[in-house]
């Protein structure tokens, strides 16, 4: 049927021609009535099929193969595979085709060419009409010579080519002829000119479409199209023609190979006329054309048209040597007719059609836009390169993007152009109407826009370079460029209109999303920021467009997130994509504005107050209160879609991208301490947000799992927030509520409704799950989290290379690494691809061109792979981002969230569950060892907290008071676990038991080992745990009652083992069964490396040794030489020490790592062995070769007792001093004291040390300062002067020493002696100074532990110088005959000190006259009253201990205040009640010390008291002499001196002691009956029945009181 009525039309169409050539020829008008239908049939054709937008390639059905199809793929509809039988309707259409080009006759010649055009658009269609156009050449050999083939063929159109050209070459118009431009054309007819254009638009498609067409016609030998069309476009033809011939070129253009070869010879054509001589006008060229005949007529389509050409070109092949040899090489006169001819004078010509304004400015910047895009600026764009030409040296051109970057960072007319073109689109578009031009205008906007980007993108390097460089070019940031003035409006607001463009997102998603591109980048800088806000919110309506098109974008629901971007995809796909790509710029833009300080574009786009304070605002849902529907409102949008369903939210599976950054912003808004209170309340209240996206974690797709990961991290932290405000708050609804959802491991009913969920939650009950099987545990939500995080990564094969040294490619792909926008440091792909292809293109010689495929494909290979790896260092950051998440987010349940929250037994499971799976996790083989130190982070905390819990358990019982016994007596006692009801006690340990502890124990060793040699961090945070896992085992601090001891020694040998010994054993063992290796690493870790890590390491030492009751650990110490290097490490920090004591020290790591070492050292002292190895090890040896210890700085008396200096985190030097100078006093002490076997060689050694160190003895023992530091120096060193400066100890000494030397210690003994004598007189002085030295202390602040210490340290004193009194009287003496007196028999000195004194600031005794008896018995005194107020101040503290719940509140305030100074109201009253038992403990605990130094002192003073009586009353022989004082003084000094050190010890002392007088002696008797009387001895007989016979058995003050009474009656009589 349509066959007959084809061919009807084709018969109507041969008459109608027939008719009209035959009224030419008479020359009649040709008929009005003609039917042009089958014209209009195949315009039809054209038209239906000349645009195929879904790329359905409906028009094959038109071409019927005649050959198999040279193409794998299926194309069109009905193409099956090549051999089988195309079908009917295929064949009719193809034949339509052919037949209708059989002797075509004129009038439907045009048509029938347009027809094929129509049908030729798309590549394989091309195709087949090329070889139609081919084969209706060759058909008609013969009658070639006629040049009369079918008109529809490539030999016949390229032929009339030819003739035209041969033609028209003579026409050539001379430079003097120009201005006969006007004469009519001769030549070319305009039904000639309509033919040639639609053949030419025909070849156009053809060869747009087909490559192989392209390159067929092109090389053809006879037809040469690319000659014979540059050389009609120098021939004298319409524009319009020249046009189509140049769109022509443009196809040709398309391959690269043809492109390089096109340059040149439009160069050598001068079509654009490039190499002037001076004084010649322009003859020829576009430039000429578009001056002088476009501009006349109004149009312009050869300058469309060659910018076109040049576009095309531009992205094909671009040469860097255009135009060498004749002029400077380069681009530049290119550029610079776009630029001022075209671009710059766009707006001010006429147009006849007023779209072809927009067609030419989008042409134009098509180009700019592709140029500046393909530039990236290198360090030789910016320096002068010379060239030869003619003989002389020129500069040559720039390249282009190097010109645009520089127009664009200046006030360029180009720029302007460009800014005022963007006003104007967005005006026009403003407008709603449909204009001439529009789509043209909106792609002229598209260019201007992405050209900013471009610049944007660029500057940076491009300034950078500048600045490096030496030329003489100023630029300005192009963001400081958008805040210049707009001439026509006189207001800053170009980037006001660049803004705007966002409001057209719907209809413009690509000037959205450029628009959007260019404001994000603008906003990093923060002081545009404040300019922006101003500018936004100026004008009230601009103001409300602008957020409604931000909000706009953000809600777009066209929006798509793809995967794989590269894929060429169709136009409702792409655009899905840039409104995607919209949002995720104006997130951005969000996420880097709140970083700024307000106002930010964010706190507006958010909806925040801008004129007041920030945290004022009140959030309200859109339309509530006149409140508009901001950014924020969008994000919370995006967020929930999804959450009412079981999936959860959906942008999470289907965006995820998207929604890491909407997280993101919510949790900079709840971080940020402005916006944190406005934006926390407003989730809570209006959205329940967090409760409800937290139900759906662990968010788990495996294909986003970085954007998953960063989703869940950005949630966990806001979670973290939200529970530390609620919880701050007192918000305990809230706070449960969220804690119920994470660590509940009972199921729960999903989507509990909002009012019923607090209800259900509180109240907790078996009812609420009967309908549930109560064995089935649900795993808790924070321990599913944990799970999802996959701790395991694949590692990317390394590289197999063969031709590239893979060394060096390493090497270079860290020289590219840079740190992307998320601070990751990654390799930049395109600068690592410009690399490589660099290295190749360099390469020269045939073999080089030869392997280059082989090359370009190993090239291909490095990169996949440095992808593969910029994606595994993402992912590890992720995983490493979610787990910091994850852990904080425990942190906050564990220490802010209140206590009483979480039950303690269910507290204790939580944390062991966490640290048993944590635990599994990273000791998995496959486990990344970049997770490591968050992993050692989070195991630290929470070993912390089940410490602290597990302590806390086990005080609870404290709180009932039990009858008889004192409170203190624990659950923990061994006591306690053989009843019968307390089964939960028997299974061990706290409510988790003995096992799960071991199970810890055990994982925490094998993290430590797991680390290996390296991550000494990793292994800090480790021995942190793991100390505070050993502390748990450890008896917490009881107060000393005083009672405890009255179980006898059997009682307590044969009581059952406790569970803290029985733990501590147990822990020992596991420990001890990991061997020497676990030895090595914390020995080595102890020795060196970080200064934390070796403060850590030797604390774990410390307290292992202490527990260690089999001393493996010691041995190994001491066997491996650990030891040794500890102790020689000693000398190394001298000099680090000796730089510490300056006024302005440098860090004080070096005091910290000393304070450690020593106090370690201390530890291994406190045991025989230990002590034995140390001296084996010569530590005292070292701390004598110390010079740091005689740098003693003087104290500041000014500050002591003038003005205070305020407290500085830095201590002075004096304190400094004291941190370095008493560890090594105590380690001192301590070696003395457990040194038994080696005592007189220990003793020997220290006496060296303080022989070696007697300036800084001397300066102590003389110092008058009443700090609490001078007193316990003092302490310490009377201590060791007590055990070390004795008789026998000299003998002890190097034996060779000669007469001088030893002669010389045994003065300085004699010093020490005196000294120590002379501290009597100051600290068991009067009352009255040391009242007025403990108020001075007072006033000056000190707090009350101050005070407490400063009294410890002066009964330390007064007890370890009566002590050494006792040694030096045994020691000396074998037998009462021959007593050393060191006191005169004087009490006067008792006496007098009661009266007042003038110089409270000397000692009362010169230290080198020797004190009298007098002394001892006011110290008697003193200490027997100090000890009757120390035992009531003891016994009130024990009845406020087991009461303390009945204490005042003012009391308890004060109690707590002496432990934590500060926010003492901020914390509950349970934890009030722990503090102030840790008080009243520590006061306990004091008050028995004192109680027992001050026993010690009465009972020494006692024993020193009666030998001197006993010596003076029945011994000594009076001799009345001259001068009776003075020689008695001078015969004590002697005898004293000469029997502690002389060389005969067993001298008779007989005659020096006669010259006592019997004066003397009568005095001494009446002052000590005086002295003693009945009520001392009442007091001291009390003290006895109330301490010493608590404390041991032996009565020895009464023995002592009764014969010092019968002395004194013995000798009265």
């Amino acid at each position: 049927m349509i066959n007959k009525k084809v061919k009807q039309l084709r018969n109507r169409a041969d008459e109608d021609a027939r008719m009209i050539h035959m009224s030419i020829q008479m020359g009649n008008e040709p008929p009005i009535s003609l039917r042009r239908d089958l014209e209009h049939l195949m315009l039809l054709i054209a038209k239906l099929y000349r645009k195929d937008p879904f790329n359905l390639e409906l028009a094959l059905e038109y071409w019927c193969p005649s050959e198999p199809l040279q193409t794998s793929t299926i194309m069109g509809s009905y193409l099956g595979v090549a051999h089988q039988r195309p079908p009917q309707r295929q064949v009719v259409l193809s034949k339509f085709v052919r037949q209708m080009g059989d002797l075509l006759p004129s009038t439907i010649y045009i048509p029938y060419l347009k027809m094929l055009r129509g049908l030729a658009s798309a590549p394989q269609c091309a195709h087949y009409c090329f070889s139609l156009l081919k084969v209706n050449g060759s058909s008609h050999v013969e009658n070639i010579q006629g040049a009369g083939g079918s008109p529809v063929s490539w030999e016949h159109f390229f032929h009339s080519l030819m003739l035209y050209h041969e033609h028209l070459r003579k026409d050539l118009p001379s430079a003097d002829s120009v201005q006969y431009r006007h004469l009519p054309l001769r030549g070319i007819t305009q039904k000639e000119q309509d033919g040639l254009i639609a053949f030419l638009q025909l070849t156009t498609v053809i060869i747009n479409w087909s490559e192989n067409a392209r390159l067929a016609l092109c090389e053809h030998p006879q037809w040469t199209p690319v000659v014979v069309i540059l050389g009609l476009l120098q021939c004298n033809i319409p524009p319009v023609l020249k046009a189509e011939l140049l769109e022509t070129l443009t196809a040709f253009g398309k391959s690269p190979e043809i492109a390089a070869s096109l340059w040149q010879s439009l160069e050598y054509t001068q079509l654009l006329q490039t190499v002037r001589t001076p004084g010649q006008r322009q003859a020829i060229g576009v430039e000429v054309e578009l001056n002088e005949i476009e501009s006349r007529c109004e149009e312009y389509p050869l300058t469309r048209a060659f910018c076109r050409l040049i576009s095309t070109l531009v992205e094909s092949s671009f040469p860097s040597n255009l135009g060498a040899g004749l002029r400077p090489p380069g681009f530049d006169p290119y550029l610079q007719f776009l630029r001022d001819s075209v671009f710059l004078r766009f707006r001010t010509r006429a147009y006849r059609r007023a779209a072809e304004k927009w067609e030419v400015a989008e042409a134009v910047l098509e180009v700019f836009y592709k140029l500046l895009r393909d530039y990236e600026p290198q360090l030789e764009d910016f320096v002068d390169q010379y060239v030869e030409l003619q003989g002389e040296e020129v500069i040559a051109y720039k390249p282009p993007g190097f010109n645009l970057m520089y127009h664009l960072l200046n006030e360029s007319p180009m720029l302007e152009l460009s800014l005022s073109l963007l006003e104007e689109g967005v005006k026009q578009l403003d407008t709603y109407a449909p204009f001439p031009g529009k789509k043209h205008l909106e792609k002229a906007v598209q260019y201007c826009l992405a050209l900013l980007n471009l610049a944007l993108q660029k500057e940076s390097l491009f300034m950078d370079l500048l600045r490096e460089s030496h030329l003489s070019l100023i630029v300005t940031p192009l963001e400081q460029l958008l805040q210049g003035i707009n001439p026509r409006t006189k207001k800053a607001d170009h980037v006001v209109n660049i803004a705007r463009y966002l409001y057209h997102g719907n209809s413009n998603p690509e000037l959205a999303f450029e628009s959007a591109k260019i404001l994000c980048c603008i906003s990093e800088n923060s002081n545009i920021q404040i300019k922006l806000v101003g500018d936004f919110t100026h004008d009230e309506s601009i103001s409300q467009k602008l957020m409604a098109g931000f909000v706009e974008c953000l809600d777009n629901e066209d929006a798509e997130e793809l995967i794989n971007p590269d894929e060429e995809l169709e136009p409702e796909k792409r655009r899905a994509r840039i409104h995607h790509e919209t949002r995720i710029h104006i997130l951005n833009l969000l996420i880097t504005s709140l970083e700024c300080s307000p106002p930010s574009l964010a706190l507006y786009l958010l909806g925040y107050e801008l004129k007041k304070p920030v945290s004022t605002t009140n959030l309200q849902d859109p339309g509530v209160l006149g409140c508009p529907r901001t950014c924020l409102h969008a994000i919370l949008n995006i967020l929930e879609k999804g959450t009412e369903t079981r999936n959860g939210p959906m942008a999470v599976r289907e965006s995820p991208h998207l929604a890491e950054l909407c997280y993101q912003v919510i949790y900079q808004l709840c971080a940020c301490s402005d916006t944190s209170g406005p934006t926390m309340r407003y989730l809570r209240t209006s959205q329940d947000f967090l409760f409800t996206q937290l139900q759906y974690l662990p968010f788990s797709i495996k294909e986003h799992e970085i954007s998953t990961l960063n989703q869940m991290s950005w949630l966990m932290k806001t979670a973290a927030i939200e529970m530390r405000v609620t919880s701050l708050n007192r918000q305990r609804s809230h706070t449960q509520r969220l804690l119920h959802l994470l660590l509940d491991d009972m199921p729960v009913k999903p989507y509990l409704a909002d009012g019923e969920g607090g209800m259900e939650d509180e109240s907790r009950s078996v009812s609420g799950f009967l309908h549930f099987d109560t064995a089935s545990k649900v795993r808790r939500k924070i321990l599913s989290i944990l799970d999802s995080i996959d701790f395991s990564q694949d590692i990317p094969e390394p590289l197999q290379l063969d031709f590239f040294d893979r060394v060096q490619i390493e090497q270079v792909i860290a020289n590219c690494e840079h740190k992307n926008a998320r601070g990751q440091v990654v390799c930049n792909a395109k600068y690592l691809h410009r690399v490589l292809v660099a290295e190749v293109n360099a390469l020269q010689g045939m073999a080089a061109i030869g392997q280059r495929p082989l090359l370009m494909e190993e090239i291909n290979t490095i990169l996949q792979y440095v992808l593969e790896r910029n994606k595994l260092l993402q992912c590890l950051h992720a995983k490493r981002h979610a787990l910091e998440s994850w852990r904080q987010l425990v942190e906050i349940i564990l220490t802010a969230c209140p206590q009483d929250l979480i039950q303690a037994e269910d507290r204790q499971l939580i944390i062991r569950d966490l640290l048993q799976d944590v635990h599994d996790k990273i000791l998995d083989d496959d486990a990344a060892q970049e997770l490591m130190p968050v992993v050692a982070g989070a195991v630290f905390t929470l070993t912390a907290h089940l410490s602290q819990s597990v302590k806390t358990e086990q005080k609870q019982p404290l709180a009932v008071p039990m009858s008889g016994q004192s409170q203190y007596v624990l659950m923990l006692d061994g006591s306690f676990t053989s009843s019968p009801g307390s089964e939960g006690i028997s299974v061990g340990f706290a409510s988790i038991g003995d096992s799960s502890l071991h199970i810890i124990l055990k994982k925490l060793l094998d993290f430590i080992l797991k680390t290996g040699g390296g991550f000494q961090r990793v292994r800090t945070h480790l021995y942190g745990s793991l100390l505070y896992y050993l502390q748990i085992a450890q008896r917490p601090d009881e107060p000393d009652t005083l009672e405890a001891a009255k179980k006898t020694m059997w009682e307590r040998l044969t009581a059952p083992e406790d569970v803290f010994s029985k733990l501590q054993r147990e822990n020992m063992a596991i420990i001890e069964s990991y061997g020497a290796a676990l030895m090595e690493v914390v020995c080595r870790d102890a020795c060196d490396g970080h200064e934390i890590g070796r403060m850590l390491a030797l604390a774990l030492l410390d307290r292992i040794v202490s527990v260690d009751k089999q001393q493996q650990w010691l041995l190994y110490l001491s066997n491996s030489g650990y030891l040794k290097v500890l102790v020689d490490s000693l000398a190394d920090d001298d000099l680090t020490l000796q730089s510490l004591l300056t006024p302005q020290p440098p860090l004080l790591k070096a005091l910290y790592t000393y304070e450690s070492k020593m106090a370690f050292l201390t530890r291994i002292a406190k045991s025989q062995q230990g002590a034995l190895e140390l001296l084996r090890s010569g530590v005292i040896v070292r701390l004598a070769q110390c010079q740091v210890y005689d740098m003693r700085p003087e104290t500041d008396h000014q500050g002591m007792f003038g003005m205070r200096e305020p407290p500085v985190f830095i201590p002075a030097p004096v304190e400094r001093y004291r941190q370095i100078l008493l560890p090594a006093l105590q380690l001192c002490q301590v070696i003395l004291t457990s040194s038994m076997a080696q005592h007189l060689q220990a003793a020997g050694q220290v006496l060296q040390f303080l022989i070696s160190h007697s300036d800084t003895i001397q300066a102590i023992l003389r110092c008058q300062d009443v700090s609490v530091g001078s007193l316990q120096e003092l302490a310490f060193l009377t201590g060791i002067i007590s055990k070390a400066a004795l008789p026998g100890v000299l003998g002890e000494l190097d034996t060779d020493v000669n007469e001088g030397t030893q002669m010389e210690l045994q003065g300085h003994i004699g010093r020490f002696q005196r000294q120590c004598l002379g501290l009597l007189s100051r600290f068991g002085g009067s009352d009255k100074l040391r009242q007025f030295k403990l108020q001075d202390d007072n006033a000056e602040g000190d707090r009350v532990n101050k005070r407490d210490e400063i009294e410890l340290a002066m009964q330390q004193i007064c007890a370890n110088v009566m002590e050494y009194c006792e040694s030096l009287m045994l020691q000396s003496a074998p037998t009462f005959q021959h007593t050393v007196c060191l006191f005169t028999p004087s009490l006067s000195e008792s006496t007098n000190r009661d009266g007042p004194r003038q110089d409270a600031q000397a000692p009362v005794v010169p230290y080198w006259r020797l004190p009298g008896l007098g002394i001892i018995v006011y110290l008697l005194k003193q200490s027997t009253n100090d000890f009757f107020s120390y035992y009531d101040s003891h016994r009130q503290s024990v009845n406020k201990l087991q009461n303390v719940e009945q204490l005042p509140p003012d009391e308890i305030k004060e109690l707590c205040q002496s432990v934590m100074p500060a926010g003492v109201d901020k914390i509950s009253t349970a934890q009030k009640y722990v503090l102030a038992r840790r008080r009243l403990v520590k006061l306990i605990n004091n008050r028995a010390k004192l109680l027992s130094l001050c026993s010690y002192i009465i009972e020494t003073c006692l024993f020193i008291l009666w030998r001197h009586l006993e010596h003076y009353l029945l011994h000594c022989m009076p001799a009345d002499s001259q001068d009776p004082l003075l020689s008695s003084r001078t015969s004590f000094k002697r005898g004293r001196l000469q029997d502690s050190f002389g060389s005969e010890p067993n001298l008779d002392f007989s005659s020096g002691l006669n010259q006592v007088s019997q004066h003397d002696i009568d005095q001494l008797q009446i002052e000590a009956t005086n002295s003693f009387g009945e009520s001392l001895q009442k007091k001291l007989l009390d003290i006895e029945g109330l301490y010493s016979k608590v404390r041991s058995r032996y009565t020895f003050i009464q023995a002592l009181v009764r014969r010092i009474r019968g002395l004194l009656r013995i000798s009265r009589t």
